[in-house]
């Protein structure tokens, strides 16, 4: 079986589904707390690659650390960004196989497992 892994954040309802679909399919996803250990800017950039969309779109622009400005940044201070504030990363990203889905709705992601 492929291996799956969910960057998830507990407190974010979306995250919970998702996991609990991952886990209702009989699913063992390897889960990364990302708020506690946020992705190196590699892997940021490689999530952002099988999603197929640019950094700046998996970017919470709700939430309070995030700026306007943002949308004009380089890659390089994005990624930065993201992971000094983690929780500007969308949630939860599930990956698997070399791809990536964003968990919005739950079952986005299981056309990848």
């Amino acid at each position: 079986m492929t291996e799956i892994t969910i960057y998830h954040n507990p407190r974010c309802s979306k995250s919970r589904q998702t996991l609990n679909l991952l886990l209702e399919k009989g699913y063992e996803p390897t889960i990364v707390l990302y708020v506690e250990t946020p992705p190196d800017s590699d892997t940021l950039r490689n999530i952002g690659r099988m999603l197929g969309v640019s950094l700046i779109d998996i970017v919470r622009k709700g939430e309070t650390a995030f700026q306007a400005g943002m949308i004009e940044w380089s890659e390089d201070k994005l990624l930065a960004e993201m992971t000094a504030n983690p929780i500007l990363i969308e949630r939860p990203i599930v990956v698997s196989g070399g791809k990536a889905r964003i968990g919005r709705p739950p079952e986005s992601v299981l056309d990848i497992l």
